[in-house]
C-alpha cells in the first residue's frame, strides 16, 4: 500500500499528477492576482508656482523676502518631483502662462484661473499651493487641485499648523503630498 492508501500505483500517479497540475495552476493564478495592472496613462497636470498668502502681524513690516521666495521655489519643486515620481503625474510646464497668473494678481486671487490656464496648456488638473504665514515660525499649507475642464475641485488638503520658519514650508508640501494627495486611490 503507497502513503496515499492507493494500492494501484498507476491510480496512484495520477492522483500526484493531478495534485500538481491544481497546485501550479493555484500558484500561476496568485502570480497573476498580485501583478499590477496595466498602467493608466499618467494624469497631465499643471503645477502652478506655490504662493505665500502673509497673515503675520509683520506684513507691513516685513515683506516676503528672498528667502521666503526660495522657500516657496523649493515647496513648488517638492510637489512636481513627488507627483512625476509617482508615475501617475505628468508635469506641464507652466511658464508660458506666469505673465497671465501675474497680471491678476497671483494665481490664489484669481478666482479659479488655474482651471482654464491649466487646459490652455493641455493640462486635465491644475494645482495650487498656498502657504500661509500666521507668524514668523508658524504657517498653514493648503494644496489645491483642480480638473481643468469643469473647474471642480478634485482635492483640497490642508496642512493645519505647522512649527518652523520658512525653510520648513517644502516639508509641509512632502507631509501633504505623502499623507493626502498621493495616498488617495486614483480616480479614473
Amino acid at each position: 500500500m503507497t502513503a496515499l492508501g492507493f494500492d494501484d500505483p498507476d491510480i496512484c500517479r495520477s492522483t500526484l499528477e493531478q495534485i500538481g497540475l491544481v497546485t501550479s495552476l493555484a500558484a500561476a493564478l496568485i502570480v497573476l492576482a498580485i501583478q499590477p495592472c496595466e498602467a493608466a496613462d499618467p494624469v497631465k497636470i499643471a503645477v502652478f508656482d506655490f504662493e505665500l498668502n502673509d497673515a503675520s502681524a509683520g506684513i507691513g513690516i516685513i515683506g516676503q523676502d528672498a528667502i521666503d521666495t526660495e522657500s516657496l521655489r523649493e515647496s513648488t519643486e517638492q510637489a512636481r518631483r513627488m507627483l512625476s515620481a509617482s508615475g501617475r503625474y505628468r508635469i506641464l510646464d507652466t511658464s508660458s502662462v506666469a505673465g497671465e497668473v501675474i497680471s491678476v494678481g497671483g494665481i490664489q486671487h484669481c478666482n479659479g484661473c488655474d482651471g482654464p490656464l491649466a487646459r490652455k496648456l493641455g493640462a486635465e488638473q491644475s494645482m495650487v499651493g498656498v502657504v500661509t504665514r500666521v507668524n514668523r515660525t508658524e504657517y498653514t499649507l493648503q494644496i489645491l487641485v483642480r480638473d481643468a475642464e469643469s473647474g471642480a475641485v478634485v482635492s483640497n488638503d490642508f496642512s493645519g499648523l505647522r512649527m518652523g520658519a520658512n525653510y520648513a514650508w517644502p516639508r509641509g508640501v512632502k507631509w501633504l503630498m505623502d499623507n493626502r494627495i498621493l495616498s488617495a486611490p486614483r480616480v479614473p
